[in-house]
């Protein structure tokens, strides 16, 4: 049974820093439950305001979905309550309300919509599929708008008057004048996440826009630094905050840039170089090179006491 039910949720949601943990495996791939539910343990230690299991970062598009319920009911049980559960949720549509469905009764508490599976499709066939997963649970959505799902702003405010339990949009996209319609709109009546790859790039311009929150995948490695730079955006400190992106962001963006799909494999290879190993990335992902793993380990020495 959810611990919050979709408007405090979303409240919850917006009012502070989010990450998605990465999903464990061992070498031969299989899901490693127990180092999963220590890693939650660990990022819940810091003041965090929710956590997405199965998300991207933790490898959604690699999972099963017994595999999916299974991180999903793990993640429920270790943060009993203190924060907001918000389970990855995604593929076509009956595959969608398949996993929503799993995860209410795993206990989550909200669901992250992802893309449909490699195909396009008109507004009228996402707005379908966005309604299907609402009527299905009754917990809170949050839509995912990027790649081949990308909802405009009349399609958004239609879903919205029909669905009372969609609470929240994260972009994914970086279309200024898409976001603008959208918050111009919508105002408060959703809660807004920033979602592009390595998020705290763009979290200062998308403040002015309305989007207080962002999901943090540098959390997993580097919780106290990601926690600090999240208050120089929300105190629009610009010194911490080009100090933050000059010398760290910046420098982790040119190893993520090195190999296509390392927007995960990153997040991995810095638990590898915080002694907290999260086995190897599930193919079709490819692991960072010895090379780049150095170097990242190397970035993370010199910041991890930074913007203090």
């Amino acid at each position: 049974m959810a611990n919050f039910d979709p408007g405090t949720a979303a409240a919850t949601i917006g009012s502070g820093l989010l990450s998605f943990p990465v999903t464990h495996f061992r070498s031969d791939f299989s899901v490693n439950e127990e180092a999963f539910r220590q890693h939650c343990d660990f990022m819940l230690g810091q003041a965090i305001s929710g956590i997405f299991p199965a998300g991207g970062t933790g490898e959604f598009f690699s999972l099963t979905p017994d595999e999916v319920e299974q991180i999903v009911r793990a993640a429920v049980a270790v943060t009993a309550g203190r924060v907001p559960v918000i389970a990855g949720c995604g593929y076509g549509t009956a595959i969608a309300v398949d996993l929503a469905q799993r995860a209410e009764r795993a206990g989550a508490d909200a669901l992250l919509l992802l893309p449909a599976y490699l195909v396009n499709a008109k507004q009228e066939g996402l707005a379908a599929r966005v309604e299907a997963v609402c009527k299905a649970t009754s917990l809170g959505v949050i839509v995912y708008n990027r790649d081949n799902a990308i909802l405009e702003a009349d399609t958004l405010a239609r879903l919205c008057e029909r669905n009372s339990n969609l609470v929240g949009f994260k972009d994914g996209v970086g279309d200024i004048e898409l976001m603008m319609r959208i918050y111009t709109r919508l105002g408060d009546r959703l809660t807004y996440i920033g979602g592009l790859p390595t998020a705290e790039t763009f979290a200062p311009a998308y403040l002015e826009m309305g989007v207080t929150t962002y999901s943090s995948a540098i959390y997993n490695f580097m919780p106290e630094w990601a926690l600090r730079f999240y208050k120089a955006v929300r105190d629009r400190d610009q010194a911490r905050i080009q100090a933050g992106l000059r010398d760290f962001v910046m420098p982790y963006l040119a190893i993520r840039n090195g190999g296509t799909g390392y927007a995960v494999s990153i997040v991995k290879a810095g638990l590898n170089a915080i002694g907290r190993p999260a086995g190897p990335v599930r193919t079709p992902l490819t692991d960072l090179l010895p090379a780049e793993q150095e170097a990242l380990e190397r970035l993370i020495a010199a910041n991890r006491d930074a913007l203090v």
